[in-house]
């Protein structure tokens, strides 16, 4: 009888690892890789920061050095437009006095040639004498008497002669001349001629006062009137008490008196006095011809208005430059 095989033995097995063990090692595992990948993520979060702040930085760098350049290129500018305005006025300063030297050239070449004239010193010291004594009368004609028309002709006169010396050092005298005879033509006509028409025109209608009043006449009155004339006498109160001829007279006397003594107010320009004789009169006018008392004042208000003092600040201006200049 054959002899059965003698059993196989049982395999050997692997030792059995525990299940929360696996377990526990890959939430191990798990959470050391989320860990790693946290601080990756930090670290790289923090990097990208510090590579943006240092690019700020460095665009804010840039910013103000653009920034100092423009101002720097600004302020240079306008140096720059400071010297050329500097220069613009030096240019044009230089110029006027390249013209300025141009002309005193052509002078003095005008003066060297007519100083070889050997009349011209006695001929030139004649015309300043000559215009020396027209200027002192034309003064002495406006402070003396008063005289605008005589002061104006004296000056109308020494222009030519001024004209004559071709002296370049009587240049601004010519200028003075010219003022001085502006200023004279300004003032107009004498105040005094004016004043004297105005005052004629008055006295000629004083002329027309008559000498008595009268009433209705014993013809054209009826019976009547000349009874009532007879008992009442109707007059104005500011003519009372002078009805009577000697009284009107008198009163006509005294205007021709102020009327005089109005002209010779107007001769030496006294504004005073002639508002003076003017109050008078009118005071006399009230009393003798109260009907036309309006148109005279008018015209006596006139009269008042004007004043009869000239004012010529400039008066004797170029007598005294062409004394200093001879002075000199």
């Amino acid at each position: 009888m054959n002899a059965s095989p003698a059993p196989s033995p049982p395999p050997a097995s692997l030792p059995s690892v525990p299940p929360r063990r696996s377990r526990a090692g890959g939430l191990l595992l798990l959470l050391l890789l989320l860990i790693v990948l946290a601080a990756a993520g930090v670290f790289g979060w923090r990097y990208w920061q510090h590579q943006q702040a240092q690019s700020t930085a460095l665009a804010e760098q840039q910013r103000q050095a653009l920034d100092a350049s423009v101002a720097s290129l600004r302020t240079g500018q306008q140096a720059q437009a400071q010297r050329l305005q500097q220069a613009e006025a030096t240019n044009r300063v230089l110029r006027d006095e390249l013209l300025g030297i141009g002309e005193r050239a052509t002078l003095l070449e005008d003066s060297v040639s007519k100083l070889a004239d050997p009349d011209r010193n006695s001929a030139q010291a004649l015309r300043l004498d000559e215009l020396e004594l027209l200027l002192g009368i034309g003064q002495q004609r406006l402070q003396l008497a008063d005289d605008l028309d005589g002061a104006r002709r004296a000056l109308a006169l020494a222009a030519p002669l001024l004209g004559g010396i071709d002296d370049p050092a009587y240049l601004n005298l010519r200028q003075t001349l010219a003022q001085e005879q502006a200023a004279l033509d300004v003032l107009g006509m004498d105040p005094r001629i004016r004043a004297s028409a105005l005052l004629d025109a008055l006295a000629k209608d004083l002329q027309d006062v008559p000498a008595v009043t009268t009433q209705h006449s014993d013809q054209q009155a009826s019976w009547y009137e000349r009874l009532i004339d007879r008992i009442v006498r109707v007059q104005p109160t500011a003519g009372a008490g002078l009805r009577e001829r000697a009284d009107r007279e008198a009163a006509l006397a005294s205007m021709q008196v102020e009327l005089s003594l109005a002209r010779a107010a107007i001769e030496r320009r006294d504004n005073p006095g002639m508002a003076t004789a003017l109050d008078r009169i009118e005071a006399w006018l009230q009393k003798l011809q109260p009907s036309k008392l309006a148109a005279d004042r008018k015209r006596i208000g006139e009269l008042k208005a004007i004043t009869l003092q000239i004012d010529a600040p400039l008066s004797g201006s170029t007598l005294q430059q062409l004394r200093a200049l001879r002075g000199q």
